[in-house]
């Protein structure tokens, strides 16, 4: 947010140059009504002076006296009476500095109390689905003891093991098993393909824990599950010196072109101290909680893209920073 500054140090200079020369050219006339008229215009100058540079300074320096004794905090970054550009640039970097650690230590927070709301009984929700897989090999039914095997490790690999990042052979494991469970409730509608280089351990690169997930859950519900004939989903893999690029690609309905400048200018402007309860818009939020995660653990340099044409697919792209797992 720009707030204007009371009075820049040059302008405020040529304030005070005015009024010494107004000064010099009181004395040296003689003439009384003359004399009389400048005084009142040097006192009009004098009292600007006055509510444009000592007042400011002294709401200022009663502000920081508050802020010291606990009294006040987003107040003090609000202040209009900040005397230049650049203390006004300091306050508002300061303060995204403290948003910044509040939405890291929340974030932390919020994965300490899912990992623990989480923790009722894992063990019996794995045993059990073991159980019915047990039963579904027992009885021949090859797919639904697919399916409970995928449904298991997919909720072990979500609701254990909180942490930051995981390597991305981790993630397309784990969308791997994603898969496997819609392909029980849609069939072989749609279809999962697979690229990167064969050349490089692109794999043992780290990632945000559960990046992919939500994106191709975006896929499947608002790109291909309203095409008749189904559809396709590409994950493509590249990587630079320093960057990983990641490209998840549907062949569905595509995203209007409207909607689609709304979507990439609120992933540009999302802050680190995003927070969105609203379920109405699923798909949106998932896409802005997976760039909000990616620029508050990497940087705002990072983040999500989209690309879209009505009828022919959307393309998400991910830019993340190169980090070997061995480099930890």
């Amino acid at each position: 947010m720009k707030r204007k500054t009371a009075l820049s140090t040059r302008s405020t200079l040529a304030f005070i140059v005015l009024i010494l020369m107004n000064i010099a050219g009181i004395i040296a006339v003689n003439n009384l009504k003359f004399k009389a008229v400048m005084t009142i215009l040097l006192l009009a100058l004098i009292s600007c002076l006055y509510y444009l540079i000592v007042l400011p300074h002294l709401n200022i320096k009663k502000q920081y006296k508050m802020f010291l004794n606990g009294q006040i905090y987003e107040e003090l970054f609000q202040n209009p009476d900040y005397l230049t550009p650049e203390t006004v640039k300091v306050m508002d970097r300061f303060h995204y500095l403290l948003n910044k650690q509040d939405a890291i230590n929340m974030s932390k927070k919020q994965a300490e109390y899912l990992a623990l709301q989480n923790q009722i009984n894992p063990h019996f929700l794995y045993n059990t689905l073991e159980a019915i897989r047990g039963d579904a090999l027992y009885a021949g039914l090859a797919s639904i003891a697919e399916t409970t095997e995928a449904l298991a490790s997919f909720f072990r690999y979500t609701i254990t093991d909180v942490g930051n990042l995981v390597t991305l052979e981790d993630e397309l494991e784990n969308i791997e098993n994603y898969f496997t469970i819609q392909q029980y409730r849609f069939g072989d509608k749609f279809k999962l393909t697979v690229n990167y280089p064969d050349n490089e351990d692109i794999l043992l690169n780290q990632v945000p824990k559960l990046t992919l997930q939500p994106i191709i859950e975006n896929a499947i519900f608002h790109g291909l599950e309203g095409k008749s004939q189904g559809g396709n989903i590409f994950i493509s893999i590249e990587s630079t010196r320093k960057n990983l690029f990641i490209s998840v690609k549907d062949d569905g309905l595509g995203i209007p072109s409207e909607v689609l400048t709304k979507i990439n200018d609120s992933l540009e402007r999302v802050a680190v101290s995003y927070v969105n309860s609203d379920k109405r818009k699923s798909g949106g939020i998932a896409l802005k909680n997976v760039c909000r995660r990616i620029k508050l653990i990497f940087g705002d340099e990072y983040g999500v893209h989209v690309y879209s044409t009505v009828n022919v697919g959307t393309d998400v792209r991910l830019t993340l920073p190169k980090i070997p797992k061995h480099a930890e």
